[in-house]
């Protein structure tokens, strides 16, 4: 088949824009990946100092060196390290028995029907309601101080977990189940042999969702009429209007974030390093 003269100019310029795609890549790829992380750095900072001399955000955002002296500030008064400490307790603790009953419930409902009939109704409802809304309920049951917020925070990562977690058992492929039950595997075998590394991803998938959902819910259970910590200090610096430090809190909160997600990342890349991941 000839090409038409209207063809020509269409596939010459689909050749060029991929060349030139192709050019582009290549000057990307060049660029080591430290390098990124200080453009992206030097971005926000440009960004933030933008910010703190606008006259409409320069109250929200105020200079970088007011954040840092903020620091002192605070170290001073005894609270820096005293909040980081205790919301560390409470999120850890929070995370780990969300964890330790999501996993179990979340097989079971993916394996048994009469479970998931049951249970994800109510896990469904119950996640869409914002943990703020019922804190006050948890501590006319539990009190105040520490035990409410672990409990806000194990509810709050217990459901985005369980959710994770059973959609990955359900994702395993069946003819695996069938094959090892006709080799004669029983319902224990299949569940460490078959559905455990099958569902290994998603477990490290809930495992990043949970501890990010535990830091976004610091400040709503931290409002249980907590006496330190990094969600009830932004609270009381909001109250005073104290934009300096009440930002350097924030700062570390996103700080303690990427610090787990990067050892979450460091905990996959051992445990699922056989599994094949599209480059990009």
């Amino acid at each position: 088949m000839i090409d038409s003269g209207a063809e020509r100019p269409a596939k010459l310029l689909v050749k060029k824009q991929k060349k030139e795609k192709r050019k582009e890549d290549s000057l990307i790829n060049k660029i080591p990946t430290r390098a990124w992380v200080f453009i992206s750095f030097l971005t926000a900072m440009i960004v933030w100092y933008l910010l703190s001399i606008n006259p409409q955000t320069s109250r929200s955002f105020p200079n970088v060196v007011l954040v840092v002296e903020s620091i002192k500030v605070m170290i001073d008064r005894g609270a820096f390290f005293m909040d980081i400490q205790s919301s560390l307790i409470s999120v850890s603790a929070g995370f780990v028995l969300g964890f330790i009953i999501a996993l179990p419930v979340a097989i079971l409902m993916a394996w048994y029907r009469p479970v998931r009939y049951i249970v994800e109704p109510w896990i469904q409802f119950i996640r869409n309601i914002p943990p703020l809304a019922y804190v006050p309920l948890v501590v006319i049951s539990a009190g105040v101080g520490r035990k409410p917020q672990i409990i806000v925070i194990t509810i709050a990562t217990f459901l985005v977990m369980t959710i994770t977690i059973y959609q990955g058992v359900l994702n395993v492929d069946e003819t695996l189940i069938k094959a090892a039950r006709v080799l004669g595997a029983n319902d224990k075998d299949i569940f460490i042999k078959v559905i455990a590394p099958a569902t290994l991803p998603f477990i490290i998938t809930a495992i990043r969702l949970g501890a990010s959902v535990a830091l976004t819910t610091l400040i709503a259970a931290e409002s249980t009429g907590a006496t330190a910590g990094l969600g009830m200090r932004i609270r009381a610096l909001n109250n005073s209007f104290d934009s300096p430090p009440m930002l350097l809190y924030i700062i570390v909160i996103g700080i303690i974030g990427i610090t787990l997600e990067k050892g979450i990342k460091l905990l996959e890349r051992r445990l699922t390093g056989w599994q094949e991941k599209r480059e990009i």
